[in-house]
């Protein structure tokens, strides 16, 4: 009789605890790993001048629900810095990494984990996602690029062959096709992230959001 009462207490006690375990778990506040958010750059950044460590300001554009359905508001506060600029002039391509560091809620300053996803809006920069979200100037398919050193060789040429210089419209027609296909291909051409520009960030770890 006595094994069995201590059995039985032994269960009540950890009936208990798992119940004020799923209680605790219940009360956590946190936003999922995987979550997408927008969040809009207070600061231009581009590879023209930025220096790595940098730090950069943005704030979200939508509000975020955590798990216990509390709402992490639109206009929350992020900061952030530049980890590694690459510049055209250097490179050939420009390309830019940020690195978030925390975000501003109820409870204080909390740290962040997260990775650009993609800059919507913007057609001239793309996010290579296999390189931890490396933003660098686009890169269009070789036809788009042919097809337009071919144009630049054309408007190139246009101005010798207006002046009825062959020479000068060769030399027009080389640089015009050259200048073309830099800008077709993203070569030369540096990142700028205006005030403004729309980021689509992805959490890469759970946002804690406890104390709330």
């Amino acid at each position: 009789m006595n094994v069995i009462r201590v059995s039985a207490g032994l269960v009540c006690v950890l009936a208990m605890g798992l119940a004020a375990g799923a209680q605790e778990n219940a009360n956590v506040r946190v936003i999922p790993s995987g979550s997408r958010m927008l969040v809009s750059l207070n600061d231009p950044l581009s590879t023209t001048d930025a220096k790595a460590n940098e730090p950069f300001e943005a704030a979200t554009l939508e509000p975020l629900t955590a798990t216990d359905g509390s709402v992490l508001p639109a206009g929350t506060e992020i900061r952030g810095h530049v980890d590694k600029v690459e510049d055209a002039h250097k490179t050939g391509r420009a390309r830019l990494w940020l690195t978030f560091d925390d975000v501003k809620t109820a409870a204080g300053w909390e740290p962040i984990v997260a990775v650009v996803d993609d800059v919507p809006g913007v057609h001239s920069i793309r996010v290579d996602e296999q390189r931890e979200g490396e933003i660098e100037a686009q890169s269009d398919p070789r036809k788009d690029a042919e097809a337009a050193a071919a144009a630049g060789a054309f408007v190139g040429a246009a101005t010798g062959v207006a002046s009825r210089n062959a020479r000068d419209a060769a030399t027009g027609a080389a640089i015009g096709a050259v200048t073309a296909y830099m800008v077709a291909s993203g070569l030369g051409q540096e990142v700028t992230l205006d005030k403004t520009t729309k980021l689509e960030v992805m959490l890469e770890r759970d946002l804690p959001l406890s104390g709330e």
